[in-house]
């Protein structure tokens, strides 16, 4: 099964900026160490993003879960980096209960 409305899915650039790049975000810190070792930081934040939407695009859903919020969507894919490296990655997206637009929760390395 592929994301339902995929092609309304968004990632929030505060969700990359503040979490997936941010080495001292408490959950977020080893992410943001592994994609600027492989060369992300602040100005591939539209690589990034345009990377996670085509996981969400284009790649099959491997979970599903409720929670309070709505049904979250497990989607694994692989992350291009600019040091050439494509990392698979794991991404989490949520339709929330009063929506139908996928936003990006959560990402790492799988």
């Amino acid at each position: 099964m592929k994301l339902p409305h995929r092609e309304k899915a968004y990632v929030p650039i505060a969700k990359v900026r503040d979490y997936l790049l941010a080495e001292r975000h408490p959950k977020g810190w080893s992410k943001a160490k592994l994609l600027r070792a492989l060369g992300h930081d602040e100005r591939t934040i539209d690589i990034i993003i345009q990377n996670l939407l085509d996981i969400a695009y284009s790649q099959e859903v491997s979970d599903t879960y409720e929670s309070r919020y709505g049904i979250s969507y497990v989607v694994d894919g692989f992350l291009q980096t600019p040091a050439g490296v494509s990392v698979r990655f794991r991404t989490v997206w949520c339709i929330d209960n009063d929506g139908e637009r996928p936003r990006f929760v959560t990402g790492y390395p799988h």
